[in-house]
């Protein structure tokens, strides 16, 4: 399982699907406890508040920062959970984010973790975008492997730009 993540357009030319599929050396309730509880997602993720059944919501405010210490344009997330199956399922969609969905199936005593985002986005944004889901849970790895905490401010922003340049050199056609 690589964990490079695909970006597809749909039909729409508009509408991105980006997927990351990650296998994880835990049981499913470790992951599922990362992915829901907030204390464990400003560790690797954002600031969040969780209520965690069918209609509740899900509020994420990212802590990062650019080169000059400024939050980013679109850094908070007020979703609704559109889907809930605990252990296995949540799904939550908002404005400007789209539908993130995070899919967990046992595999042994490890997990699968399928994370798909569903949203509306332009071809810079949608580069831009998949970087950052990608550096995202590789710090959600780096957490569940052995509990390293983004320090937000200081967050290493050349992780991202590597990824990014990487990605965008797949993207370029070959003369």
């Amino acid at each position: 399982m690589t964990p490079d993540g695909t970006l597809e357009t749909l039909e729409d030319g508009i509408t991105r699907r980006l997927r990351f599929k990650r296998h994880l050396r835990h049981p499913i309730d470790r992951v599922w406890r990362a992915i829901s509880d907030p204390g464990e997602i400003e560790a690797w993720l954002a600031r969040a508040q969780v209520d965690l059944r069918p209609g509740g919501r899900v509020h994420l405010e990212w802590l990062n920062t650019d080169e000059h210490g400024q939050r980013y344009e679109g850094a908070e997330l007020t979703a609704t959970i559109t889907r809930l199956d605990p252990p296995r399922l949540l799904e939550y969609e908002g404005p400007g984010h789209g539908r993130l969905t995070w899919e967990l199936r046992e595999a042994g005593d490890a997990t699968d973790l399928t994370f798909t985002v569903l949203v509306e986005l332009s071809d810079e944004q949608a580069r831009d975008n998949r970087s950052g889901w990608h550096v995202h849970l590789d710090f959600f790895e780096d957490w569940l492997d052995d509990g390293t905490r983004v320090d937000w401010p200081r967050w290493p922003r050349e992780r991202w730009q590597a990824i990014h340049d990487r990605y965008e050199a797949s993207m370029r056609p070959i003369s």
